[in-house]
């Protein structure tokens, strides 16, 4: 039985050499054998691939990689994450347009809202989506496009055209790394023409991160933190940031 596991396995990684990612229906096809099969292949840690939305793709820590995976992150500094949300939610009013970012961390945000409260939210990623759904007196507008499994975003074809009449009040923004020379930074550069976006279109602009990413720099570049009018955080950041955000006129919340 194990070595049959290890067979399934290793054809998906040989599929995965010619695609960056396998919907678990084709992986099925490929492989003869039931969706369920496949789930039940991948549900030990030490698979190399992994199942994301539908999708299988490769576990970067096997594929010796350091990129962001949606899966990885989302059991990450999971009181952190909340801590950071709650107090993001704190800045929302009713009947207001909110664009929620990508990520693990923008999901505590709407979780934190009340479920009563009337607000538009504007998404782009797969889980944040799944999480404006659960709000009974949310209007949800999800921008569709290629989707692109290891973070779970849509990247819309024609971004300007899909959202060129939508003027949030308030982006929320998630970044893997905030640093005082380097600015904002993510792992994707997939996501920087919604991020930027949403930078030239709100009207508020709120860094929602957790105290880990402080003074991390990551390949992509979303602007520097002065770009912010706003960041939230879940603990009280170094003295320097706490400087930096009186002199640049930044506000600083945790």
């Amino acid at each position: 039985m194990e070595t049959r596991r290890e067979e399934r396995i290793g054809q998906l990684l040989l599929a995965l050499k010619r695609s960056d990612k396998l919907h678990l229906k084709e992986a099925a096809a490929l492989l003869g054998v039931s969706e369920m099969t496949i789930r039940r292949d991948l549900q030990r840690n030490d698979a190399p691939v992994v199942l994301l939305g539908g999708y299988i793709v490769l576990e970067p820590r096997s594929a010796g990689v350091s990129h962001y995976l949606l899966s990885d992150q989302k059991t990450r500094l999971v009181e952190e994450k909340r801590l950071a949300g709650r107090r993001a939610a704190e800045l929302v009013s009713a009947h207001q347009t909110l664009f929620f970012d990508c990520g693990t961390t923008t999901p505590w945000i709407i979780d934190a809202l009340d479920d009563a409260l009337p607000f538009t939210g504007v998404c782009y990623s797969l889980n944040t989506f799944l999480a404006l759904q659960e709000k009974p007196a949310c209007r949800v507008i999800l921008c569709g496009g290629e989707f692109h499994a290891s973070n779970a975003i849509f990247k819309p074809l024609n971004f300007r055209e899909t959202l060129r009449n939508i003027c949030p009040d308030i982006a929320f923004f998630s970044a893997a790394g905030l640093h005082l020379q380097q600015g904002a930074t993510c792992f994707n550069l997939d996501e920087l023409p919604v991020k930027q976006w949403a930078l030239e279109t709100a009207q508020r602009h709120v860094l929602v991160a957790d105290s880990s990413k402080f003074g991390k720099v990551r390949p992509a570049c979303m602007g520097p933190l002065e770009a912010f009018d706003t960041i939230v955080t879940d603990a009280k950041p170094e003295a320097k940031f706490v400087e930096w955000a009186k002199t640049s006129g930044v506000t600083l919340l945790w």
